[in-house]
C-alpha cells in the first residue's frame, strides 16, 4: 500500500469536511482522516493558519471545523490537476 503524500492527506482531510455537510467535529474528523493524532494535530493547525478551514462554535460550545472558500478552491484545483496527470498516465 503506498503512502500518502502531504499533498493527498490535505485533500483527504478538506474531502471529509466537505462530504459532511461542510460542518464536522473534531474526534469524527481525525477517525475519518486515518492519522494519528500528533499527525491530525500538525494538519489541522496548519489548514487553520492558511485559512483552508476555520473553527466555529455552537451556541452549546461545541466546536466544529468547516471549509473556507480556499478550502473548496483547493479541492477544485486538486481534482484538475489529478485528472490532467491521469490524462496523460503520469
Amino acid at each position: 500500500m503506498k503512502k500518502r503524500d502531504r499533498l493527498e492527506v490535505i485533500h483527504d482531510i478538506l474531502k471529509v469536511i466537505r462530504d459532511n455537510h461542510n460542518s464536522i467535529r473534531p474526534t469524527p474528523l481525525l477517525r475519518l482522516s486515518n492519522l494519528s493524532s500528533q499527525s491530525f494535530n500538525d494538519y489541522i493547525r496548519e489548514l487553520l493558519d492558511k485559512g483552508f478551514v476555520k473553527e466555529i462554535k455552537d451556541k452549546k460550545g461545541k466546536r466544529f471545523i468547516t471549509l473556507t472558500d480556499s478550502g473548496f478552491e483547493y479541492l477544485d484545483r486538486y481534482k484538475m490537476i489529478k485528472g490532467f496527470i491521469d490524462d496523460f498516465n503520469l
